[in-house]
């Protein structure tokens, strides 16, 4: 354990020294935490200690932490949160009855003293001097005893209590499927300072953002508690559960009623745990000898399904390693957690009951999130579609790599979900503040399927092969960093030569559509005059398919004009002709084919179905 410890956090840490340049900085943190829980009465008291290296240019005068538990409270802006939206995520309200109608009530607002959450901070220190920390709703304040310089380090050490809450989202106690105890969002956690500034968002409903930093933590839980999470184990010899197998010889301390659990995670921006005294506790190796663990009640309904998903995972990791890059670290934990799926530092928490389908779903995607969320760190409540999108595009990937019957367009159902949400007029932009989103639907098609799309038809944009090497130089230059959306952009110029700045704007930053069609086409002797019309305001290139009624087919492309590129025939099986590129300002577009109008079955924009045109019907053209 030690000897994968230290490679380990040799490696991660020369990742964040390449970071740190003239041009890029980013801070760095270091936890040592001491946690005593009483499973009695969901209460815990803990001890933290946090050196803060300041390598911006900016002389801090104060800090900010994120106090999450605060939010599981009657009156917090989560509660009103829930109150105010139109359409509330349904595990979090109540349906009640107001005469003949029927209302859904917030389950926050409801809560019991001894069912609320809360995270108080007390006696907080810079260097041993007293500093002033007020709490505002889930934020902690802290006034500094004495700036920090640029390019120094302090210490910062506070003593914490909290009271684990019924479970509502995410984290909690004795959620529906019965598992005691999800500690996510836990403790007290320093926000995130970068070139834009502070991050101390409040917690109202959905992302979040951290700094890079290792973490020591010690958790004492009672004996009978099996526990897993984030980083590596460093007494397994004293804790022992499901590590006999690998000929670890248990040693209990005898006659304790607790064990302390102790952890040790290099480079990672949350910490995050899960404790049951029902878990089975299964460990296969994955790729690259890493130790998968999966952690699960004893519940002979489930057993069954989370053997299967075992060697699946191994195949899921071993495609997202070689699709994106290697995953890093030497262990990842999937744990039934009980409340749909979120994605933490080496593991996830995951629903644990239902069908198998559902099951494989949401761990393939959550540990597509050790690639796009826990390695490249992108700030989730700015750019919610760069986690979201990018983790769902290689989601389909895999579910599709490992299926039997392969699908043709695996992203299709995102593509009809960004459609409806264009049709519903409820569109927001994706640089929209994921909190201030005025439906939970439009957030969710907005993050999900439109990031999704941004990957899928950047492929239509520049060629697939572009975008496979797109995705490996993102990685290897960004990981263990914040990558923006300007970054993915760069790097996808930089692999194909493209100019894409339109691409990123009008996806992005606005809601513009794409919208083409093929407008006439008209026989002039021997050869056929093509009318294309650009109807959205979004310009695209465009993919041309001819199919003849001899049976034979022919593409042809139009380059974009602002693009400055020509990309490589998709379909190499199939005749291409480049024709002139298409200026955005022009509205229509001619060409002709030497072929008479009655040879031509069938003209079709886009074929492969991959550039998001939101109105297709005008997309063919068959000649009757």
């Amino acid at each position: 354990m030690k000897k994968i410890l230290i490679i380990a956090s040799i490696s991660l840490s020369f990742g964040t020294l390449l970071a740190q340049s003239s041009t890029y900085w980013q801070q760095q943190v270091d936890y040592k935490m001491n946690v005593l829980m009483n499973v009695k009465n969901y209460q815990y008291k803990g001890k933290q200690e946090l050196v803060y290296t300041n390598n911006s240019p900016d002389t801090l005068k104060r800090v900010y932490y994120h106090l999450f538990n605060n939010a599981f409270q009657p009156g917090s802006e989560m509660d009103a949160r829930l109150q105010s939206i139109k359409d509330p995520d349904a595990r979090m309200v109540h349906k009640i009855k107001v005469g003949d109608t029927e209302i859904k009530e917030s389950r926050i607002k409801t809560l019991k003293p001894d069912e609320i959450g809360y995270l108080n901070v007390s006696n907080f220190k810079q260097d041993g001097v007293v500093a002033n920390a007020k709490t505002v709703g889930t934020i902690l304040e802290v006034t500094l005893a004495k700036p920090i310089l640029p390019h120094t380090k302090t210490t910062f050490t506070l003593d914490f209590d909290g009271q684990v809450p019924v479970q509502i989202r995410r984290s909690g106690r004795n959620n529906v499927e019965g598992i005691e105890l999800s500690m996510a969002q836990w403790y007290p956690k320093i926000a995130e300072f970068d070139f834009e500034g502070w991050h101390a968002d409040p917690y109202i409903a959905r992302e979040f953002h951290g700094v890079w930093g290792n973490f020591d933590v010690e958790i004492t839980i009672d004996k009978d508690y099996v526990l897993g999470g984030t980083g590596y184990l460093q007494n397994k010899n004293e804790i022992g559960y499901g590590y006999q197998d690998a000929g670890i010889t248990v040693v209990h301390p005898k006659n304790t009623k607790s064990l302390t659990w102790h952890f040790y995670a290099p480079m990672v921006h949350d910490f995050t745990w899960a404790a049951d005294k029902n878990y089975l506790h299964d460990i296969v190796k994955g790729p690259n000898n890493v130790d998968l663990h999966f952690l699960y009640k004893n519940n002979p309904k489930i057993i069954d399904n989370w053997k299967a998903l075992q060697p699946l995972m191994i195949k899921v990791m071993d495609f997202y390693n070689k699709t994106v890059g290697d995953y890093p670290y030497k262990q990842y934990s999937f744990i039934q957690g009980g409340d749909g799926g979120m994605e933490y530092a080496m593991c996830t928490l995951i629903l644990g009951e239902g069908k198998m389908e559902g099951l494989l779903g949401v761990a393939t995607h959550e540990l597509g999130h050790s690639w796009f969320q826990h390695i490249l760190a992108s700030n989730e409540s700015k750019h919610s579609w760069m986690d979201e999108g990018f983790t769902s595009y290689i989601e389909d990937l895999a579910i599709n790599e490992i299926s039997v019957t392969k699908k043709e367009n695996p992203f299709e159902a995102s593509y009809k979900a960004y459609y409806q949400l264009v049709q519903s007029g409820k569109e927001q932009s994706q640089t929209t503040q994921v909190d201030r989103y005025d439906e939970n639907k439009s957030y969710s098609i907005s993050a999900y399927s439109k990031g999704e799309i941004f990957l899928s038809q950047l492929g239509y944009v520049i060629g697939k092969e572009n975008l496979d090497k797109t995705l490996k130089k993102f990685f290897n230059d960004f990981k263990f960093k914040h990558p923006t959306p300007n970054d993915i952009k760069r790097t996808a110029e930089r692999v194909s030569g493209a100019i894409l700045d339109w691409y990123l704007t009008d996806w992005t930053q606005t809601t513009n559509t794409i919208d083409y069609g093929i407008k006439e086409v008209k026989g002039d002797g021997n050869s056929s005059k093509i009318t294309l019309e650009r109807i959205g305001r979004m310009p695209m290139p465009i993919d041309l398919l001819v199919e003849y009624t001899d049976g034979t087919k022919e593409s042809f492309y139009i380059p974009l004009r602002m693009m400055s590129f020509e990309k490589k025939n998709p379909n190499s099986l199939i005749k291409r002709t480049v024709l002139s590129d298409w200026a955005w300002a022009y509205p229509t577009y001619e060409f002709s084919i030497f072929k008479n109008r009655t040879a031509i079955y069938k003209i079709t924009i886009d074929p492969s179905g991959l550039m998001a045109d939101v109105k297709q019907a005008d997309n063919t053209y068959e000649i009757k």
